[in-house]
């Protein structure tokens, strides 16, 4: 199995304003010199977290899309995070995957923070997706689904790298960063957060703390405060003899959600 390499981008966000974060994005990522396998962004990385969803909102294969799709292809990688969609009539803060060869997939927030009223805006997904990079099984979720250690519960080692991409509070940031420990230690599995930094719209600061974690809670990397743009290199054979000398996996509780 070959060794995945991951590029994180913390960043600020221009509040509402989709073309000059893609455009803004497109720099950064071509500042990641070497080959990566899979780009992250942050939640809502065109907009910022806003609830303006009736004016910002686009439908599926417009621009942010078609954005995605060609950055995508130029570098080789995977392009991962969440923009504001709509679908049918309603609003998703629907996270994006495009591949370098032109497929899609997409997975749709399923927990709503409802202390932003986010549940009266956006419609809450129900389908997990799960993607193969290299071997690799990847998990992406969104921000405060981080709270929710059901929905990301590894069942048989269904995957072996979990992401979140987030608009996550600094007011909240002891919290990120201990939850993303624990998601990787329950789970045995490498555990990254990618946030943003500075104040959004609403005067609200993030700190960023973009960390990646691996499947002991032990932080392979971390960057609080500033804006950075880095590359890690996941090993699979580390991982994969850990899980093998310490199967706690085994002894999980069998249940379902409904």
């Amino acid at each position: 199995m070959q060794d995945l390499k991951i590029s994180l981008i913390q960043s600020d966000l221009h509040w509402e304003s989709p073309d000059a974060n893609m455009a803004m994005f497109e720099e950064k990522i071509w500042k990641i010199r070497e080959q990566t396998d899979i780009i992250i962004l942050p939640e809502m990385f065109t907009t910022g977290f806003t609830m303006n969803a009736r004016e910002l909102a686009e439908p599926m294969n417009y621009k942010a899309c078609k954005w995605m799709k060609q950055q995508a292809a130029q570098t080789k990688a995977v392009v991962t995070g969440s923009v504001i969609i709509k679908e049918d009539g309603k609003y998703f803060n629907r996270l994006l995957w495009f591949e370098p060869d032109g497929h899609f997939f997409y997975y749709d927030k399923r927990h709503l923070f409802r202390m932003a009223d986010e549940h009266q805006t956006y419609s809450a997904g129900n389908k997990k997706l799960i993607r193969e990079v290299k071997g690799w099984k990847i998990f992406p979720l969104v921000c405060y689904d981080l709270r929710f250690p059901v929905w990301s519960r590894n069942v048989n080692n269904a995957y072996d790298v979990l992401i979140y991409v987030a608009n996550w509070p600094q007011a909240r940031s002891s919290a990120w960063k201990a939850l993303l420990k624990a998601r990787a230690i329950e789970n045995l599995s490498y555990c990254v957060g990618v946030n943003r930094v500075k104040e959004d719209g609403k005067g609200i600061p993030y700190s960023g703390d973009s960390m990646v974690i691996n499947y002991k809670g032990e932080e392979l990397f971390s960057c609080a405060d500033e804006e950075c743009i880095h590359t890690m290199i996941l090993n699979y054979d580390e991982l994969k003899a850990f899980r093998e000398k310490f199967p706690a996996d085994m002894d999980a509780d069998k249940f379902e959600m409904s």
